[in-house]
């Protein structure tokens, strides 16, 4: 409560929301979770705690933004290049209208983060079976042929 004036936290109406402030105010940031760990410890969530150091150990939150991934390059180009039309990209992909409204919720603010944590997710989800002929092949049915060549370079 002493983070966060009394009138914005009134308003506050989801995680979400209260998450993107306490980021804005940079109390939570990728190299700096101890708020966040002492948040979980006050309403007793100790498997939130576990899995939030758990994460920590393994080089997550510390790993080096500057190298992108060999499997990011693709997201990398759709990201630079596909815009406000990305849910349509994501439906072709078979990607739920229910996950998409949670990585909006979770980045409310920064489009081209939305289409980055939603292909993502969408890697997660199709696991092995996720495939750059695959992203290709939902670009060209979305008629962003631009951006499908620019992938298959």
């Amino acid at each position: 409560r002493g983070k966060i004036g009394k009138r914005k936290l009134e308003s506050v109406r989801s995680g979400g929301e209260l998450f993107s402030i306490l980021l804005e105010q940079q109390l939570i940031a990728s190299g700096e979770v101890s708020f966040l760990e002492g948040l979980l410890e006050s309403i007793k969530r100790e498997d939130l705690v576990s899995q939030l150091k758990q994460f920590v150990e393994e080089g997550e939150v510390n790993a080096p933004d500057d190298q992108p991934d060999v499997h990011e390059k693709p997201f990398e180009v759709i990201c630079e290049n596909v815009g406000r039309d990305w849910k349509i990209l994501m439906r072709k992909l078979g990607f739920s209208e229910v996950k998409m409204e949670r990585v909006v919720a979770a980045n409310p603010f920064n489009l081209r983060e939305q289409l980055a944590q939603s292909l993502r997710e969408w890697q997660k989800w199709k696991g092995r079976d996720a495939k750059v002929t695959d992203l290709i092949k939902a670009l060209r049915g979305c008629n962003m042929n631009l951006v499908a060549d620019r992938v298959e370079q």
